[in-house]
């Protein structure tokens, strides 16, 4: 499949971390759980012994020390594409190892409106209170008055307040025009620690919902002093009828069983990778459908109006810590328009679409969508990784 040439090789150059599932005959000390591991070229590795989360990996400093595949503490999980094959919802089986999302520990957070396209989108859904026959008739007339005025327009910016008043005069000021343009960043919780679904799961949208879409997104690995050392792939699932309707059913729009998928693995930062590689990507997006539907576009990170590191800088400070560090979508331009059913109705999932979030230095994140209560039941929470520590520390002794 397409999916496993494009993520087959990215092993090969940089420095990969990520967890499997490993069941017990495969797993360090023979317990079976969410493991550490390390894709180095074609075969993944164990850091169980080591590390017990990627949170804590994150936060030693000093993990690329001992990535050394002669290391006898390392031991050998299985073929990379292999365990790719056997990451497919579809035709998992448990017995062998398979991806999961790389996050577990951290904080997932998230940034909102820091692209021009996607405020403009969400200004337009606001106005149309979740309906997305409104939308396009708002579109136009939206887009003509704000549009332009928004480009170059550093947010914070003295330009950005005397818009502002400018706008207010016109009785078109908004909630996310405050977020996009003012001094301060959407910052919101897209989900909870071991919540996130990972490389070829399901993600999940509510059954009832009528107007949803993906969201693809760079997602940047922050530690708990606030240094951005790696970057992943994500899929902030938004319900956008639910948050038009109200901003105040965010929580209800973003935070969902399956809503948030990440991965396939988190690529550190190396010779060979860096923050400046984040700031340049380009992350594409195709959206395929049982029914022949098929939607691609794209994002540009270069076109976002604040830079990772001022987001980064608005989640933890002197006023917010974050112990185990944190993930952060930093956000989209990617708003689909594309009418899927009616005319005007703009695009929304049907179940069983496949979507593919790829970027050239990040690999590909493949998901199906389904409905929030068909897909498994996230099960597995705090107290569950703290019975497998302790079952690790017992084994280790």
């Amino acid at each position: 499949m397409k999916d496993l040439l494009i993520n087959r090789y990215i092993a090969n150059k940089g420095v990969w971390i990520g967890r499997c599932h490993v069941p017990s005959e495969n797993a360090y000390n023979n317990v079976e759980g969410p493991h550490v591991i390390w894709a180095h070229k074609e075969w993944v590795y164990d850091l169980s012994y080591y590390f017990k989360s990627t949170g804590e990996l994150i936060n030693s400093g000093n993990y690329k020390e001992i990535l050394d595949v002669k290391n006898p503490n390392i031991t050998k999980v299985g073929a990379f594409e292999e365990i790719l094959e056997n990451s497919f919802y579809h035709q998992k089986d448990y017995n062998k190892p398979f991806f999961l999302a790389p996050n577990d520990t951290q904080a997932v957070k998230a940034c909102g409106v820091t692209f021009i396209k996607s405020l403009l989108e969400r200004v337009i859904e606001e106005r149309a209170k979740g309906e997305p026959q409104l939308a396009i008739q708002l579109r136009d007339e939206i887009t003509s008055i704000i549009g332009e005025s928004l480009n170059n327009i550093v947010p914070g910016s003295p330009q950005a307040v005397s818009l502002k008043d400018e706008l207010k005069k016109r009785g078109i000021w908004s909630q996310y025009l405050e977020v996009g343009i003012g001094p301060n960043a959407e910052v919101f919780t897209k989900s909870q620690p071991f919540s996130s679904v990972g490389f070829g799961a399901e993600i999940g949208v509510l059954s009832d919902s009528k107007w949803n879409n993906p969201e693809p997104e760079i997602v940047l690995v922050v530690t708990n002093s606030g240094n951005i050392v790696g970057a992943t792939l994500g899929n902030d699932v938004n319900l956008r009828d639910y948050e038009g309707r109200s901003a105040l059913l965010l929580g209800e729009a973003k935070d969902q069983n399956g809503s948030c998928a990440v991965g396939p693995l988190f690529r550190m930062f190396d010779d060979s990778y860096s923050l400046d590689d984040v700031k340049t990507a380009k992350v594409s997006l195709t959206i395929t459908g049982t029914d022949g539907f098929e939607l691609k576009d794209a994002s540009d990170m270069g076109e976002i109006s604040r830079s990772p590191e001022e987001l980064v800088t608005q989640v933890i400070n002197d006023n917010h810590q974050y112990p185990d560090g944190f993930i952060l979508f930093c956000g989209t331009m990617f708003a689909p328009t594309l009418d899927r059913n009616e005319k005007d109705m703009g695009f929304t999932h049907k179940p069983q679409d496949r979507v593919i979030i790829e970027s050239p230095k990040l690999g590909m994140l493949v998901n199906w969508v389904n409905s929030a209560d068909k897909i498994p039941n996230w099960n597995f929470g705090i107290n569950a990784f703290v019975d497998y520590s302790i079952k690790r520390l017992q084994k280790k002794k």
